[in-house]
């Protein structure tokens, strides 16, 4: 036997030692769960309602020169910076999910699982319907900031001004103060490159009219008249806005989640809440206005008929009760729909045969 086959019997008996020493292990493993062995638990399902909400986030940024647009320009422009937030759309998508707050065994013996029970994710459930649940992302677009291009329409942020300073010559018995004019170079205040952007806008609107009737050295025409008014009016807007502001708006989406509660004799959730300057926010952030939801579940009648009796474990399950969804801010309404809601029904049983 060379050393070749000794290697490769020693790495087979090796390989084999190790699959038993693993097989041994599993089987030894202990059953660490707390339900009893032998049994399948399982839970009831509840309803979770997603709410979808779309929204635009405004925000409105003040001109550095607002102050200046009545002396300059002759229009009223707002002075002050602004956000606001307006809601677009909702949807209520209710999904379902195992309550493990109502969990139940059955034991089944060697029958299998019983076909009332769905396995999901989350476990059995004892449902017909398959459950999925859905989880909401935040989308925030961020903050807004002003861009205004102040120095727009200038030739310099420097400008020119005279100051007078004095020295003392000495004659001959005193000394006397002369005046001396000296020029000093200092920043342009914030009327001044008003006034600029102002004279820049008026001498655009000329040049708009130079062009269009004619009153120019150059010769416009055609495709090339239409871009320089269209560049003109660009540039002009852009002045314009140093006066009068301009508006940002933002679309954002999200989806809160709300879990209706039996013992809520109320029904009325906080769903989320709405604020000007962060827009959607979820409902225990208190900066925003609050959407309520509300719930009005229908009765449901009792069953009729002779109940069988019989030697069979019984099962729970739900009845889902079909609710009247209200939701709003207290004064509009902005949707109203009916959904079915699980755990705001009864509770029934039903035989099940066990070996």
């Amino acid at each position: 036997m060379n050393r070749t086959m000794i290697r490769m019997k020693s790495r087979y008996f090796a390989a084999a030692a190790s699959l038993f020493f693993a097989a041994t292990a599993f089987a030894q493993t202990s059953y660490q769960g707390t339900d009893p062995v032998g049994t399948l638990s399982y839970a009831l399902p509840q309803t979770v309602l997603n709410i979808e909400v779309n929204a635009v986030k405004t925000s409105f940024h003040a001109g550095p020169y607002a102050r200046y647009a009545k002396k300059y320009l002759g229009i009223d422009a707002r002075e002050d910076d602004s956000k606001s937030c307006e809601i677009r759309s909702v949807r209520i998508s209710p999904r379902l999910e195992a309550d493990q707050s109502r969990r139940f065994l059955v034991s089944v013996g060697k029958s299998g699982v019983p076909a009332f029970l769905s396995l999901t994710s989350q476990g059995l459930v004892c449902t017909g319907a398959s459950s999925s649940s859905g989880e909401g992302e935040w989308n925030f677009a961020p903050d807004s900031k002003a861009d205004f291009a102040s120095n727009k329409g200038m030739s310099s942020n420097l400008t020119s001004e005279s100051t007078t300073l004095y020295r003392n010559v000495k004659d001959e018995d005193s000394y006397n103060k002369i005046a001396i004019q000296q020029q000093m170079v200092v920043a342009k205040s914030p009327e001044a490159r008003a006034k600029e952007a102002a004279e820049m806008i008026f001498n655009l609107r000329q040049k708009r009219i130079d062009i269009v009737t004619g009153n120019t050295d150059a010769t416009y025409s055609g495709e090339a008249m239409g871009a320089a008014l269209q560049e003109i009016d660009k540039l002009e807007a852009d002045y314009v806005e140093l006066f009068t502001g301009y508006t940002d708006r933002e679309p954002q989406s999200a989806t809160f989640t709300v879990v209706p509660d039996k013992k809520n004799d109320s029904q009325l959730y906080v769903a989320f809440r709405v604020s000007d300057e962060q827009g959607l926010i979820p409902a225990d952030n208190m900066d925003g206005s609050p959407y309520l939801l509300e719930l009005t579940a229908e009765k449901i009648g009792a069953a009729s008929g002779q109940a069988v009796s019989a030697s069979r474990n019984n099962a729970v399950y739900r009845i889902p009760a079909v609710c009247t969804a209200k939701l709003g801010d207290g004064a509009v309404t902005l949707l109203q729909t009916r959904v079915p809601v699980f755990q705001l029904g009864e509770e029934s049983t039903f035989p099940i045969s066990v070996k």
